[in-house]
């Protein structure tokens, strides 16, 4: 069995291939086997691999599962200690798996980890999906050391030191694959979008810890598939967020905190009708439509992860609301939380 295996999925994003795949077996053939899944690509995705890139192992899949079911498929069919779930547009750099599997060695009580995530585009700053770990707050809106909403930091090595956090972004986790399958894998009802959240907090709540080593860096596109401010992307977010809350929440928390983002989604909702962003605003009314016929198909798994969970995954989780620290307490850095 390989100590790691990196694993990127794409879907007809031959030329983010091209683009990032060089980096990434540059800087970690010596260290890891590299794959790429296919998740039905209908471009020449497996003819480039093949010419351009014959060292790389291919995995095939017949249609788009999406990011969550079909990293689930991918990784059935691997075998490693570690395992990285990497996005396309990822560009890696030197020695970058090094303090990651170094760190996961030394602590066995570890289920999972990042590096810090800069941004492809300006590689001062922070980059929005993961930045320097995750966090999340009392009503499930997340954030990370770095970047809370859309304010995003130049990164002055001011996180420069590993941290325990609540989630690793699913652009580069790095994960122990026992720990992923029995926690469950990804959620593939999910398709994209807060699957990575959902799994670490069932990762937290089964007392294994999520940190982020900023030792280890990389460079991410980000929004590569869909533009943050995407309908579709805000649908997705919106509804798997209260799908998350739903699986994951104890009992003594979950009555209060659905009844309070059900004010705050419609606020959002009027929000964005306000700003003139017409789609964007139905489909926050479409997420909870769906969440609401959807939440039966959870219930299942949620008092599974009730009866899992041996921790309160407090420790990360911001006590407080991070909107009202943000827009009425003015707290635009993780530095002033």
């Amino acid at each position: 069995m390989s100590k790691v295996a990196i694993v990127i999925l794409t879907w007809n994003g031959v030329e983010m291939l091209r683009t990032f795949l060089p980096s990434v077996l540059q800087y970690s053939e010596d260290e890891a086997d590299i794959y790429v899944a296919d998740n039905g690509s209908e471009d020449d995705t497996l003819q480039v691999l093949a010419s351009d890139f014959p060292s790389v192992r291919t995995i095939q899949m017949e249609k788009n599962y999406g990011f969550a079911e079909g990293y689930n498929r991918a990784l059935q069919q691997v075998e490693a200690e570690y395992v990285v779930l990497l996005n396309s547009d990822v560009e890696v750099t030197d020695h970058w798996l090094t303090p990651l599997i170094g760190f996961m060695d030394a602590h066995p009580e570890v289920a999972a980890c990042q590096p810090k995530l800069r941004s492809c585009r300006n590689k001062n700053l922070f980059e929005y999906a993961g930045a320097s770990g995750g966090f999340i707050d009392l009503y499930g809106y997340p954030f990370c050391r770095g970047r809370l909403f859309n304010t995003i930091e130049e990164d002055k090595s001011q996180y420069d030191y590993p941290q325990q956090v609540f989630w690793a972004t699913g652009a580069c986790l790095f994960i122990r694959l026992q720990d992923y399958r029995e926690a469950g894998g990804l959620d593939g009802r999910f398709f994209a979008h807060m699957e990575e959240i959902d799994l670490c907090w069932r990762l937290n709540a089964r007392g294994r810890e999520v940190w982020c080593i900023p030792q280890s860096m990389v460079y991410h596109v980000g929004a590569a598939t869909l533009k943050r401010e995407n309908p579709r992307k805000t649908f997705l977010n919106f509804r798997n967020n209260l799908l998350m809350l739903y699986k994951n929440l104890p009992d003594n928390e979950l009555h209060h905190v659905m009844w309070t983002r059900y004010f705050l989604d419609y606020l959002a909702s009027f929000t964005f009708f306000l700003k003139g962003q017409f789609p964007n605003a139905k489909a926050v009314f479409q997420a909870r439509k769906a969440y609401q016929q959807m939440r039966p198909d959870f219930f299942i798994d949620r008092n599974k992860n009730m009866l899992a969970s041996v921790s309160k995954p407090a420790l990360c989780r911001y006590p407080k609301s991070i909107l009202w620290a943000y827009y009425a307490q003015f707290k635009h850095k993780f530095s002033a939380l």
